[in-house]
């Protein structure tokens, strides 16, 4: 068994790309591995700015025997009289076998042949090369005169197999033994000085160092680079580049950055409340990371929080310290690239960039304030929406009606007027400077600049909370004001890109439809809102002036498209596919509160030991409604056994029980009552022939089972329920 190491070395990688990338990495080195036969144990991954590598351990010398069967003709073509007919001779010349070795199985003759397992060393270069050609990458590049692109130039190629170098090459780079260090950090006597007490270890240490220096330099002179660092074998990969100051693990190098610039801000007299985005981010910017902390004036301190919180970490990848009462202190905490020395010339730079940025905050944070978000509803009429369909102040117009719509629909207990105060004003802040500037804060300017305008605390927060959820996992409006404009103005963008023809495809989504849905979705289920979409699109289409023959077309496509979000919402759940699919198929229910309080009760039961008992009678049930071909009312003067009347009346009883469940949207209950029903309906089939020549019988038998069924499918359609 050996270890493989590849490392693929490059310019520098845009940070946001490196987890998917070394993702990618490992999928498809496991499963290239595997489709060659080729046994291992495991697949690690490692990642800098500059590097994606991988290290499989475990790594067999040779492929996995194995045995091929090609099934050939029929036994009855293959033999004549007992002979091999000409075509069993072809077939078995054909397969490279003697046709004494056909193996005879289900009528028809195999070719089995058995394949010893080649080296895996001969195999290594071309599954190499394979997966640098297999690799997606967001954007990729192509540099001098190379067809062959990449997420950034490489530069050198890392190959080993043991200590064994595997021979690469891709626009003109050949893999070897050498990686490169840090960029700027090299092993130096004053570093090792500073680790020994005497003067004899430290002469030493400069001795080793110059000669590895030496080495390196050779190395260098020969691959065109400096700082070229050699690998010995694939278990020194970690190692040898710790000593060269490059952290390759990103986990390990993860916390660390995690533990400095927690135990910094500490240090600084606060806290930090680490972004995991940002982190994810920082951690991809570093090979040798170092925490140090910068300070900015006080003044800048009566600006909104977010106003400097945002500069500092999304334009600077700055960490923000706070005080133990939720302020901003004037410190921020950023990583470098390096080693601790000089980090008060680093931090001063990065103070001067800092200044920079929060001055121009300043400066329109003063210049919006000459002015009150109500007043800016003119300059709306200067942005457009969408073409054809009107300018932003229009559109705050239009929020104003649908948000009254669905206040109405939910029976919301809100004040009309600060509903319709919060939907005007909501998209203000879009004509400020402040947001033209950082379009981060749009939402978060407008409740700050309504708070100093006066505007009552729960515009202001609607005005904010309107925007949310506004990425995967952010948090949901958690007052009524903001949810309602919220989905208002969700679905007022689906419902106008729809109109114009421009509904995401594949994967093509640029107006971020999907995430929109979801959010309308995520805030329906969590606030518990109970409305028909199918009015709501309508009405939503009314107001954006949609011809009617448009709208009855569209408002079904919208409709799908919304429920094909909340389909695959709730398989990311964990709800079962089978129970996804029970629930929707009642296509008339667009109530998605009531859908997945479905889902989650099915789920549940469908695990239970009750479940398999109740699907098999309500499927059986089903079976027979299908023969339906009118409807027709239950009679009990024509029940000729007692399982009828004792089904009968547990039907009723159950029904009532249901209904009284289904309008708390009480589903465990309602699946309790339909499992009730399980022993009637099996003695019913125990002792009643259904479909009997008395037609008269017969449909009323039917017309019982349909009783049933609407109380054993009143959950979801159990039918489509594996088992």
């Amino acid at each position: 068994m050996e270890k493989l190491l590849f490392e693929i070395g490059t310019e520098e990688i845009p940070a946001k790309f490196m987890p998917g990338i070394l993702a990618q990495l490992k999928e498809m080195a496991e499963k290239k591995m595997a489709e060659l036969r080729i046994p291992f144990e495991a697949v690690k991954v490692y990642g800098t700015p500059r590097r994606m590598t991988f290290i499989a351990s475990g790594v067999a010398e040779a492929q996995a025997d194995s045995t091929v069967e090609a099934k050939g003709p029929s036994v009855k073509i293959a033999f004549v009289n007992g002979s091999p007919s000409k075509a069993a001779l072809g077939f078995a010349r054909g397969q490279g076998v003697d046709v004494k070795d056909l193996v005879v199985r289900d009528e028809y003759v195999y070719a089995v042949k058995h394949l010893a397992g080649a080296e895996v060393k001969a195999l290594l270069p071309e599954l190499l090369l394979d997966i640098l050609h297999s690799l997606n990458f967001p954007k990729n590049m192509r540099w001098a005169d190379h067809e062959f692109k990449f997420v950034r130039p490489i530069r050198w190629l890392v190959a080993l197999f043991g200590d064994e170098v595997i021979p690469v090459e891709i626009t003109g780079v050949k893999s070897g033994k050498f990686s490169r260090g840090h960029r700027f950090l090299r092993p130096s006597a004053v570093n090792s000085a500073k680790e020994h007490e005497s003067f004899i270890d430290a002469a030493k240490a400069a001795f080793d160092t110059a000669a590895n220096k030496v080495k390196n330099t050779v190395a260098s002179a020969v691959i065109g680079t400096t700082g070229a660092v050699e690998i010995p074998n694939a278990d020194a990969y970690e190692k040898t580049l710790y000593d060269n100051f490059v952290m390759v693990d990103q986990d390990a190098r993860r916390e660390l950055i995690r533990q400095q610039v927690t135990d910094l801000g500490i240090a600084e007299g606060g806290h930090v409340e680490i972004d995991e985005d940002l982190l994810e981010e920082v951690n991809y910017l570093v090979e040798w990371p170092t925490a140090l902390c910068g300070k900015f004036e006080d003044k800048f301190l009566t600006l909104p929080k977010e106003c400097i919180i945002t500069p500092m970490r999304d334009h600077q990848r700055y960490f923000p310290v706070m005080a133990e009462d939720g302020s901003l202190l004037n410190k921020f905490i950023t990583v470098r690239n390096g080693g601790s020395d000089h980090l008060e010339v680093v931090a001063h730079g990065n103070e001067r960039v800092l200044r920079a940025r929060l001055s121009d905050a300043e400066f329109f944070f003063n210049e919006d304030r000459k002015q009150k978000l109500v007043d800016r509803l003119e300059k709306l009429k200067t942005v457009s929406f969408q073409e054809g369909l009107g300018n932003m102040n229009d559109k705050s117009n239009r929020l104003v009606q649908a948000a009254n719509m669905l206040a109405m629909a939910i029976n919301a207990k809100v004040e009309k007027e600060k509903l319709e105060r919060a939907a005007l004003l909501c998209k203000c802040d879009l004509v400020t400077g402040m947001v033209v500037e950082f379009t981060e804060l749009q939402g978060i300017m407008g409740r700050e600049y309504a708070k100093l305008d006066g505007e009552a605390p729960e515009v202001a927060l609607g005005i904010f909370e309107h925007y949310l959820p506004r990425f995967a996992g952010d948090e949901l409006p958690q007052t009524d004001i903001g949810r309602i404009i919220g989905i208002a103005d969700k679905l007022d963008n689906i419902c106008a890109t729809f109109s114009r023809g421009l509904a995401p495809t594949g994967s093509q989504d640029p107006y971020a439809l999907r995430r929109q849905a979801l959010g309308i979705i995520n805030i329906l289920i969590d606030a518990d809102y109970h409305i028909s979409l199918y009015k709501v699109v309508a009405g939503i289409l009314y107001l954006l002036q949609i011809v009617p023959e448009q709208t009855a077309k569209l408002v079904p496509q919208i409709v799908e498209f919304m429920k094909q979000r909340l389909r695959n919402m709730l398989i990311d759940q964990g709800i079962r596919y089978d129970v996804v699919d029970a629930v929707l198929a009642e296509k008339r229910n667009d109530d998605f509160a009531d859908l997945h309080a479905r889902a989650i009760a099915l789920n549940k039961f469908v695990a239970s030991e009750q479940a398999p008992a109740l699907i098999q009678a309500a499927t059986r049930v089903a079976n027979l409604c299908k023969k339906i071909e009118a409807e027709t009312a239950i009679n009990p003067q024509l029940f000729e056994t007692e399982a009828e009347t004792a089904l009968h009346q547990a039907a009723i009883a159950a029904s009532k029980e249901v209904l009284a469940a289904t309008v708390k949207y009480d589903y465990a209950l309602v699946l309790e009552q339909a499992a009730l029903l399980v022993e009637p309906i099996n003695k019913f089939f125990d002792d009643v022939m259904v479909m009997v020549d008395d037609e008269k019988v017969k449909n009323n038998r039917l017309a019982l089972l349909a009783a049933v069924m609407d109380v054993t499918h009143a959950v979801g359609d159990l039918n489509a329920i594996v088992q």
